[in-house]
Formats: C-alpha cells, structure tokens, sequence
C-alpha cells in the first residue's frame, strides 16, 4: 500500500500534518476522527493519538482534536465536492475511495416514513478503514479445500478483526486465476459493504482475479441470484452470512450447481452451530470446509481446517 493513498484521503491543507502517518500506511488499520474530540489512530492493532505537529503519541492529552470545518472538509473531498451525488453511498453509513479503503459516516439519520434511512445529516463522526490486500494469504490452504479439481463449499469462521474478508479476497482471487489444484472458474462476488473488492466506480481496487465479476453495495441474499440468472459463476463470494434470508439464497445457489465461498462471525465451529439460521447448514453438511481463524500474540491465524463432519483435517 502508498502512503499516497492516505495522503488523498484529506484534502490538500489537511496533508502535512498526516505525512509521518501516511509514512507507515502497510501498518496503519483505522484512522478517527470526531468533532472535538481527539483524533486516534490504529496501528498494528494499538491505539495512539495524532499530535499537533503529525507525530504519534500514547498520549490522549497531546492528541490533535478534530473541528467540524475539518471534518466536512473531508467528507467533501472524497465525495469530489459533490456530496449530494454520493446520497446512496453515505445512506448506507459509508463511503468507498480509491485503494479500496472505506470511510465510515455517523450523525443524525433522516428516516423516510416506512423506517428507512433516506440520508444522514450532520455527519460528526468518520471511521477511516484501511484496505490492506494480502495476496497469497490462502495458498496453504488450497490442498484442503480442492478435490478432484474442484474447490469444496468452504466456510471461514472468524472473530471480528482475525482477516477474514482478507481470506476470502485471497480465495476467490486463487478460484478464479486457477492453481495446481484446478483450473480456473468465473467466480462472482456479492460485495455488499464494497469490502471484498473494494470497488470505486464500479471497478474493483483489490485483485478479485481476471475471471471474477463484481455486484457492489447489494444485499447478499439479492446479489446471489441477480448473479446466477445474469453471469452463470462457478463459484460465489459472499461476506458475513447473518441471516436466514442469506442462508436461503445460498442453498439455492448451492442447488443451482454453484461452489460456496462464504464468512461468519463466531469463535468456534459450535458457536456457529448454535446460530438459528445455521443448524440446517451444518446438521445437512453444505459445506466440505471450515477454516477457523483467530489471534495467537495479537497476530491473525489460521487455527484449523475442518471437514463436513467437524473433525480437524
């Protein structure tokens, strides 16, 4: 990743207070900023505080604090000055930039009548999330996810913040570039938060491989069939299954002939199977594999490989 890419993020007079940060971008995580309140910085899984003079410090009294003239300056640079163009994106409470990055908006919600969000005002709060791609991430797990040249329904488990949408990115890529395992397959991704690929404009910042198409910023349980009817994949992507709505979508995927690639929030095998939604999923054995991830000294990894049955492979 380029410090250019941080740097872009804010406009030009906010840029030399954050080039020392833009500096380490391969380790920089989350970036924070609130309306008067200090602006924090996570990197390498630790919190710290800009200074006034762009240096990081433990210390929150040292810490510059964000104003509202900055905070829309921001927020008005990404959206090209033009916010009111961005009106679904920022309804949805984020924003995709180049590099795939994602800027996470919160203020007052204007609801429509029926309960729906029609836009945000007032927007004091924003969640810088830098996109960090880790190509290869997946390849030792490709001799227990293939047989017979084929890639299994594979299902990553994974606590909030272990990488799991950075594996699921790394499988799909490795589905549709083809490996020694198989060939490659037209692999279609379901982005609904713009996470896996990262897409700005329609095109994808991250490498999703050259047999991979895209639907942005839709619903899982939508995107998955609008994909079987329109493109005819040979796998599907999706991120953090969490309803039955989802699930449902998935078994007709499954049923249509498509491989499942697909995330879940959970710590353990059981805890999944505990969800309502997922006890027909595990008790029917939809999928061949189970990656579970976690941290072992506050680094990201893979802690076993499981058949259909539950048993580590």
């Amino acid at each position: 990743m380029r410090k250019e890419e941080i740097l872009h993020i804010f406009p030009d007079f906010m840029r030399p207070v954050w080039e020392k940060t833009a500096q380490k971008a391969g380790r920089v995580q989350e970036i924070r900023l609130r309306v008067d309140r200090p602006v924090t910085i996570l990197m390498d899984n630790e919190e710290w505080f800009l200074t006034k003079d762009g240096e990081l410090s433990k210390e929150m009294l040292k810490a510059l604090i964000s104003s509202e003239k900055e905070l829309e300056a921001v927020l008005e640079h990404v959206c090209h000055y033009s916010v009111y163009a961005f009106a679904d994106e920022i309804r949805q409470g984020y924003i995709t930039v180049p590099g795939g990055h994602r800027i996470g908006l919160c203020g007052q919600v204007i609801p429509e009548n029926d309960g729906r969000i029609r836009n945000i005002k007032y927007i004091r709060y924003l969640n810088i999330r830098i996109a960090h791609e880790i190509k290869g991430v997946s390849d030792k797990l490709l001799p227990f996810l293939y047989k017979d040249g084929e890639i299994l329904n594979t299902l990553i488990i994974s606590p909030p913040g272990c990488g799991k949408t950075t594996m699921l990115r790394d499988l799909a890529r490795n589905c549709s570039e083809g490996n020694i395992y198989g060939q490659g397959r037209n692999v279609a991704v379901v982005d609904e938060r713009s996470e896996i690929a990262g897409s700005f404009l329609g095109i994808p910042q991250n490498d999703v491989g050259a047999r991979t198409d895209v639907m942005d910023n839709c619903p899982k349980h939508e995107g998955m069939m609008m994909l079987i009817r329109s493109m005819a994949p040979s796998v599907i992507a999706v991120d953090e299954l969490g309803s039955a709505k989802d699930v449902e979508a998935m078994q007709q995927a499954m049923q249509c002939g498509c491989r499942m690639l697909a995330t879940i929030h959970g710590y353990s095998l059981e805890e999944v199977g505990g969800k309502e939604y997922m006890k027909n999923v595990l008790k029917e054995k939809l999928f061949g594999r189970y990656i579970l991830l976690g941290k072992i000294n506050n680094t990201c990894n893979v802690m076993g490989i499981y058949d259909n049955e539950g048993k580590l492979c």
